[in-house]
């Protein structure tokens, strides 16, 4: 299946469907612990751009299109940062400066193979990758010269910070009001 054919596909119910290299592929449904964080990442930035006047959005799980076979591919991520303004709904997202996935055990593998198509997207600045089963996040980001490094930066305590969206951030923030949260509390 290409892209387009992908695009008007009548996908079952029910399930977030993307596109692996011609093949669709649905994506079960996220932990509780995976949503929390989801949600608490999509208020907390949303919350930092309104509060900048940002023209940047967040936006939850959403399409974008890797550049390398982007006639097959259409990948989805839980939160992404876009800062172009929408003229007409779009099926994929425009130019996102920041994606983020959050890891679960059951799908890990195919989680990394997304987060490095991710890679090839040129208006990407930074993908940051949290875990779901323990409080860590890998953060990627282009350096000055446009270049990925070979491995992430793991963040295990202290902040986590966006230079795409000029926003910083306690790791643990993420993780309050989760099993993994009330685990650590005092």
């Amino acid at each position: 299946m290409d892209l387009a054919e992908f695009l008007a596909w009548d996908a079952p119910p029910n399930t977030t469907w993307q596109l692996v290299d011609g093949e669709p592929q649905g994506m079960a449904p996220a932990s509780r612990t995976h949503a929390v964080i989801q949600a608490a990442l999509l208020r907390l930035i949303g919350n930092h751009l309104d509060g900048q006047g940002s023209p940047c959005t967040v936006v939850g799980p959403t399409g974008v299109v890797p550049r390398i076979r982007a006639d097959i591919n259409f990948r989805v991520p839980d939160l992404a940062v876009t800062c172009t303004e929408v003229h007409e709904e779009e099926n994929t997202l425009t130019d996102p400066v920041l994606l983020v996935e959050i890891l679960s055990p059951t799908n890990r593998a195919e989680t990394w193979t997304n987060i490095w198509a991710y890679t090839t997207i040129p208006s990407v600045k930074e993908i940051l990758v949290i875990d779901s089963v323990r409080i860590r996040a890998h953060l990627l980001r282009r350096d000055a010269s446009g270049n990925w490094p070979e491995r992430a930066s793991v963040v295990e305590d202290g902040e986590l910070e966006f230079a795409s969206i000029d926003f910083r951030i306690p790791l643990a923030t993420l993780y309050r009001r989760t099993r993994l949260g009330r685990d650590t509390a005092p």
